[in-house]
């Protein structure tokens, strides 16, 4: 690992709140016949996928059907992360496939055909902080996110899409390490790793009937990021 990824793992779990990193003393072992290292060079969302694996290092897992690691296009320039997988997605293992899903799904789809930008879903690569369900759909604990994150971290890496668009507070905070609302976060831009951050309002957020306002300002959000991806 060079000094520089280095850096950027660092800094990442610094965004996440965490203060301290403590090494294991080392202690001898028998010579054996080295191991390939796993190096975030060259890394891929497959093998992000298998590193996962049957994952139990928090207690998401408990409760959970299926691992919803992530959807799309492996080439996107453009990835969207939300904050969990909801009750369809857990049964599916595919993010945002319910109510909310479906309404991204027409954000996107409708604000690219009315702009004139030939792009779908399809085109675009979706995932969330935390990979299994929170019970209830509560809202993510920290050590939840930062177990889940170190995935994350690994899939905008190796994606190393043009723009980010975060959905909601929990995507915000853990993309930003803010303490900001969207309210106040959206409708400018924001970085993560050099890599330009819009942050919106949640589709679940928008399907509440009393939100007809945070639905016009997430469409102009959507123009921003898709403009600003595919012209």
């Amino acid at each position: 690992m060079t000094s520089d990824q280095l850096r950027q793992y660092l800094s990442f779990y610094q965004d996440l709140g965490v203060k301290n990193i403590y090494r294991r003393a080392l202690v001898a072992q028998p010579v054996a016949e080295p191991s390939a290292p796993i190096e975030p060079t060259g890394d891929t969302l497959a093998r992000i996928r298998e590193d996962i694996g049957d994952c139990r290092r928090c207690g998401l897992c408990e409760q959970r059907n299926k691992i919803v690691f992530g959807s799309g296009n492996e080439q996107a320039r453009l990835v969207f992360v939300g904050e969990g997988p909801g009750a369809d997605e857990d049964a599916q293992g595919l993010p945002f496939v319910g109510r909310a899903g479906q309404l991204l799904t027409q954000m996107i789809d409708g604000t690219a055909s009315k702009e004139g930008i030939p792009i779908s879903r399809a085109d675009v690569y979706i995932c969330n902080v935390v990979k299994c369900r929170p019970p209830e759909n509560r809202t993510p604990q920290p050590d939840e996110m930062e177990i889940c994150g170190q995935f994350l971290f690994r899939q905008l890496m190796a994606l190393n899409p043009k723009a980010i668009c975060a959905l909601g507070s929990t995507a915000a905070k853990a993309l930003l390490a803010t303490k900001d609302g969207v309210t106040r976060l959206r409708g400018n831009w924001h970085k993560w790793h050099d890599i330009p951050v819009m942050v919106t309002y949640h589709p679940s957020y928008l399907l509440r009937p009393y939100n007809q306002n945070a639905k016009r300002e997430a469409w102009d959000d959507l123009k921003k990021v898709l403009h600003f991806v595919y012209d």
